[in-house]
């Protein structure tokens, strides 16, 4: 597990950055005992108060104290967009004029929030909208915590009654294992009873392959794995994920299969975008399913969704449906994922805020790899 914070550091601390370790630390730096932590996380997450002076079972001289050494900061909600189809768009307005984007998505019997964890995306995929932003810096773990309690707080999910957000994807901005210690804390926050107790199988996790986290990330984390394969060879791989040629394909299986070792209830979901005339064929089906045969998997297409001055198209549903048959046909399960939000860019891969982008793109890249 990720070590705890330093409790009291200079200035304010922010609540939001502390999961129950760090906030249980914290209290104890005060004088105060550990309990102090399951009172406040309470108020924060289940009652969504930021002020101390509300939270009634404290005493006054502590409400005092944490009025003066701490705050309760969420980031601030810029635009709230509502898409046709029930999906709502959240611009959040970070510093120096940077933003990111949060996705709800309801659907029959579930809702899934996306959580960016990045100002940008340093990994430069050729199809993804937020990769052509640029790259700033990692999110805190308060600002990608904050996406969630901003959600929460703006969907009226009910404490007593059905739950609104039933599951979170940590697949918006950015390469969340490259922000790692803020990404397994944030986490930590969503499944704990007293923060978010979202289940650990409705947590999941989107990476483009960073190989020596994923290892990393089975030792510290219980939650599910997405990988954004998008193409069975790394000739392919290397032009749509160059990532990939820091760890080919080859090693990514070789993780994968390592991460849902003796866990029989795991699989791997494989995101696939498909590209017309580029990675859509009939062969690349064929040559998918053999890749990943041996691996417990599900498999979502993805039909791309274009944003501007892209070179790429989205394949026709026909080819989307030949390449679906062939991967059922060998006993793999693909759902052809239904493009939701488009209308407010708000569907997959086209996520991109506002990034001041920092630096060379090649050295982020080689840097953000290890």
């Amino acid at each position: 597990m990720p070590e705890p914070m330093v409790a009291l550091a200079a200035g304010k601390a922010n609540l939001l950055d502390l999961d129950r370790r760090d906030l249980e630390a914290f209290f104890v730096a005060l004088g105060e005992k550990p309990f102090r932590a399951t009172q406040v996380m309470k108020w924060i997450y289940h009652e969504r108060i930021t002020d101390f002076a509300a939270m009634t079972n404290l005493s006054k001289a502590l409400r005092e104290r944490l009025t003066e050494r701490a705050e309760i900061r969420p980031p601030e909600v810029a635009f709230d967009h509502g898409s046709r189809d029930g999906s709502r768009k959240w611009l959040i307005r970070l510093d120096s004029g940077n933003s990111i984007e949060t996705v709800f998505i309801p659907e029959p019997g579930r809702g899934t929030l996306c959580v960016s964890s990045q100002i940008g995306c340093p990994l430069d995929c050729s199809f993804c909208a937020t990769a052509q932003q640029g790259f700033n810096r990692n999110l805190t773990v308060a600002e990608i915590i904050g996406q969630v309690w901003q959600a929460s707080r703006l969907l009226g999910e009910r404490r007593n009654g059905d739950r609104i957000i039933t599951n979170i994807v940590l697949m918006g901005m950015g390469e969340p294992l490259l922000n790692f210690e803020a990404v397994v804390k944030a986490m930590d926050l969503m499944q704990d009873d007293l923060g978010f107790g979202i289940s650990k199988r409705r947590v999941t996790l989107s990476t483009a392959g960073v190989v020596p986290a994923i290892h990393r990330l089975r030792e510290v984390a219980e939650v599910s794995l997405a990988v954004s394969l998008h193409a069975p060879d790394d000739a392919l791989r290397d032009e749509l994920v160059p990532l990939n040629r820091k760890y080919p394909i080859a090693e990514l299986l070789a993780a994968c299969r390592h991460y849902i070792a003796d866990k029989p209830y795991r699989r791997i979901t494989w995101e696939y975008v498909l590209l017309d005339g580029v990675n859509d064929t009939e062969a690349r089906a064929r040559a998918l399913a053999a890749l990943i045969k041996d691996i417990p998997s599900k498999v979502n297409l993805i039909p791309f969704n274009p944003f501007p001055h892209t070179r790429y198209r989205r394949s026709s549903p026909e080819a989307i449906a030949r390449f679906q048959a062939i991967l059922m046909a060998h006993g793999l399960t693909a759902v052809i994922r239904k493009t939701r939000g488009d209308d407010i860019a708000a569907a997959c891969g086209q996520l991109a805020g506002q990034v001041q982008a920092r630096g060379r793109r090649r050295t982020r890249i080689a840097q953000a790899a290890g």
